[in-house]
């Protein structure tokens, strides 16, 4: 496919118009049509778009157009399985927002449906296609940190506090992605999870432990912190590394730390010494780029090379099997 890509956006709400917004930067998308069932969401696209697009409560007129070669959808997380079914149904191709669905069974049939038409699937696990992630999956596919003991990862704030899903759908999901990412789709052996409820019938902090068969994952999701925390580290066997998205000057940070053994000759049987390492700390230089403009791009690429997504429906449903079985443990 060498022509632009035709795609329209359903919803446009609250994460709607940052789509919008990189749908239309991209001057390689004809982005063509906005839609949400609410008129004074028009509106709102209305005054940042006037004439550029077309504008209409009714999703299925662009279903029925046959013009439109994909479709962007952001809307609650519940409706994202009948919708994304509808424009597969359609013959288009679907980027959806995380999660994929609130299910696997629903996710299963949309993946099966994508592959009966050959129709990509893009969920946007935002956090794959940050510049400081694509960072990190170089530095341990060059084996400069070793093996992977752990991960440890914080997504804390004040707020935005959700009744459809739990922090951890919300927020948790962003993590798993990152470490599928990061380990080419591995999947835990176990599942554990404490949770609480908290102005909310969702619970509004969880804590996710994750035990895979060579590394441990600990996942920290609340909507009830006084700081906003958004931090990953990383020990490995040579080296570690602490990725703060909040920090605006220093993102990630490589540390020269860990362990040597150390085993002298005259020591008797299984003894050695275990001597803490502490050399320098180096911050990588980083690209820069938007991660929902690279993940809107990644998908228009796949579409015109009918190529699999990174984040395509099958890496989807990995994370959604660690999520229901966490859900079990709450």
């Amino acid at each position: 496919m060498s022509r632009k890509i035709k795609i329209a956006l359903i919803g446009y709400g609250y994460w709607g118009p940052n789509v919008a917004r990189n749908l239309f930067k991209n001057e390689e998308y004809e982005f063509v049509v906005i839609c949400d069932k609410r008129n004074d969401r028009i509106k709102l696209a209305k005054k940042v778009y006037a004439n550029a697009v077309l504008y209409t409560e009714d999703y299925k007129e662009i279903l029925s157009d046959a013009t439109i070669d994909a479709v962007a959808l952001a809307v609650e997380t519940s409706a994202h399985y009948i919708l994304a079914k509808e424009v597969l149904q359609a013959g288009k191709h679907v980027y959806v927002e995380k999660p994929f669905t609130d299910n696997v069974k629903d996710a299963q049939e949309l993946y099966e449906l994508a592959s009966e038409k050959n129709l990509r699937i893009h969920v946007d696990h935002i956090m794959v296609y940050h510049p400081v992630i694509k960072k990190i999956k170089e530095i341990i596919n060059s084996g400069d940190l070793g093996e992977i003991i752990y991960f440890d990862c914080s997504r804390i704030n004040l707020g935005n506090i959700k009744n459809d899903v739990s922090s951890m759908w919300d927020l948790s999901v962003h993590d798993l992605s990152i470490i599928d990412y990061l380990t080419g789709g591995a999947e835990p052996l176990d599942v554990m999870a404490m949770g609480k409820k908290a102005y909310s019938c969702k619970e509004s902090i969880v804590f996710l432990t994750l035990k895979y068969e060579k590394f441990l994952a600990n996942i920290t999701s609340s909507w009830l912190s006084p700081i906003k925390e958004r931090r990953l580290i990383i020990a490995g066997s040579k080296k570690m590394l602490v990725y703060d998205d909040v920090d605006v000057l220093n993102k990630l940070i490589v540390y020269d730390k860990g362990f040597d053994i150390e085993k002298p000759v005259n020591m008797e049987y299984d003894e050695f010494v275990i001597k803490t390492r502490s050399g320098d700390a180096i911050i990588p230089k980083l690209t820069q780029g938007d991660a929902l403009y690279n993940s809107l791009e990644h998908f228009r690429q796949c579409v015109i090379q009918d190529k699999e997504s990174i984040t395509n429906a099958q890496s989807a449903i990995r994370m959604l099997k660690i999520l229901e079985q966490a859900d079990k443990e709450l």
